[in-house]
């Protein structure tokens, strides 16, 4: 069955599909960029540990409902057509992201975590159905010798919409001042979602159904239970759990680990400051970007199986060394080549009859790295003892320390583009033309919203047992699905079929 269209219009298929979902993605994204200042706002104060996590967990319940949103929308997107059951999904995601802006604080709300919890449940079914949509649409305008290189510009969405959260964020930042931002200025990169929403569905408007789905629709052959074909049927349902266990769930944690849980490693653990961090961000993903293209294309030629596989292997053989030498770069040993002590006397805010004695101790190193640590108590030996918790740790990487960093984000960047730049196409391949969109969402949305979007929270929570303790949730579950998939995947690259 042939589907190629003209390359003017396919084009503007490709366009308009990865436009709207770069910003659902970046919707979906800024949640999670934010968590520390989130947990702030809508949590409890009492334990900021605590608070970090339950904001995480927030984060990761987005990820969790994506399967539902699987199950809804690809059954919609099979029975009424791709185009306007991702239409509906991206108004749905724009229009919780802008409410999530709007939400008073806890301090002033109550209610405040429920109402960003069900907010961020909403965000996860949306996503739930434009991602199986988009890929679904792109691949059905395209013949299977090419579908690898173009299906592999919606492989860039995600990764785009990562790096226009991280950059509107921090140019926000650098406009309304740390103060700010912090205060209020945060809720702008969620306010502001609701106009790139609405250039979307200007664009979306415009597109015309998948040629595909036109024609079976004509031919009467379009499912009237795509939940039922889909997972009812012993072979089919074969299919799925060997698409989730040999290829998207090992794909997921290594996606979230190579840009998600390295971010939050390296704000969270390393304490590395917001000028050096979302640059180094930025940059590392600027540069990888375009693999998800070259990796996508090059399975064109040699099949999809073996690329991600490649990626799988690597990343879980490099991740503790990876992760030990950024832990080097950040966490000095010793008290540095210079040190600069400042003892300042105030009152504690928690009992107003206390006096408070906050000591910040400044550390210079050979390599340029420079750490700051502010540590309080009742009594100057007290607010000494290493043993009393650090209240701030800030880190200034040296110039070399920087680009080593980038480099070691790239790298991870790299492996993700190897697992994530073929999928596409090769999910699309398994499953025929009536059910591909139920069929393809689930096992890719419990393979990354599932494995994948849980492991910035699993990984923090092992993390607190052990600097690199994280690292073995993405390790084991890489690890499984490589082998499964290597055993059991295909690497052929197939046409359409209907039935």
């Amino acid at each position: 069955m042939s589907n190629q269209v003209d390359n003017k219009t396919l084009w503007s298929v490709i366009w308009a599909s990865s436009l709207g979902t770069l910003i659902e993605w970046y919707d979906f994204y800024i949640f999670g960029t934010l968590t520390a200042i989130i947990s702030k706002q809508f949590f409890p104060s009492g334990n900021p540990t605590a608070a970090l996590l339950a904001a995480l967990a927030a984060f990761a319940a987005g990820f969790l409902v994506r399967p539902f949103g699987a199950l809804v929308f690809g059954r919609l997107g099979d029975l009424v057509g791709r185009k306007y059951t991702f239409l509906l999904t991206l108004v749905l995601m724009g229009g919780s992201t802008f409410l999530i802006g709007c939400v008073p604080s806890y301090a002033n709300f109550a209610a405040a975590p429920f109402v960003i919890l069900f907010l961020r449940l909403v965000q996860g079914l949306a996503l739930g159905g434009e991602y199986g949509g988009a890929a679904t649409y792109v691949s059905e305008h395209v013949e299977a010798k090419n579908r690898g290189f173009y299906t592999s510009f919606i492989q860039t969405t995600a990764t785009l919409g990562l790096f226009l959260a991280l950059a509107v964020i921090w140019g926000t930042k650098k406009y309304v001042g740390a103060d700010a931002f912090n205060d209020w200025g945060w809720r702008i990169p969620f306010l502001i979602s609701v106009l790139l929403v609405m250039v979307s569905i200007y664009i979306r408007l415009r597109m015309a159904e998948s040629p595909l789905f036109v024609k079976i629709k004509a031919e009467g052959k379009v499912s009237t239970n795509p939940l039922k074909e889909s997972f009812g049927k012993k072979e089919n349902m074969k299919v799925v759990l060997l698409a989730l266990f040999g290829a998207t769930a090992g794909q997921g944690v290594v996606w979230y680990t190579g840009q998600f849980y390295a971010n939050s490693f390296i704000q969270n653990t390393l304490n590395v400051i917001d000028d050096q961090r979302i640059p180094l961000m930025l940059l590392a993903i600027a540069l990888a970007t375009p693999f998800f293209i070259v990796f996508g294309g090059w399975s064109d030629k040699v099949g999809r199986k073996w690329i991600m596989m490649a990626g799988m292997l690597i990343a879980i053989c490099a991740y503790r060394p990876i992760y030990s030498t950024m832990a080097g770069l950040a966490h000095k040993t010793g008290a540095g080549d210079k040190v600069e002590v400042s003892i300042a006397a105030g009152m504690d805010t928690k009992v107003a009859t206390d006096s408070l004695i906050t000591i910040t101790t400044v550390s210079s190193f050979a390599d340029g790295t420079t750490t700051k640590v502010i540590r309080s108590g009742k009594t100057t030996a007290e607010a000494t003892d290493s043993k009393t918790k650090v209240a701030k740790r800030e880190v200034w990487l040296a110039g070399s320390g920087w680009w080593t960093m980038m480099l070691l984000v790239f790298i991870q960047i790299i492996f993700v583009t190897m697992v994530y730049g073929p999928i596409a196409a090769f999910l699309v391949e398994l499953f025929p033309t009536r059910i591909r969109y139920t069929s393809m969402s689930l096992p890719y949305h419990i393979g990354n919203g599932i494995f994948g979007g849980l492991t910035p929270f699993v990984a923090t929570a092992l993390a607190t047992g052990g600097l690199l303790n994280g690292l073995w949730y993405p390790i084991a579950v890489g690890g499984v699905c490589f082998v499964i998939g290597s055993l059991f995947l295909s690497n052929q690259i197939k046409e359409d079929v209907v039935d």
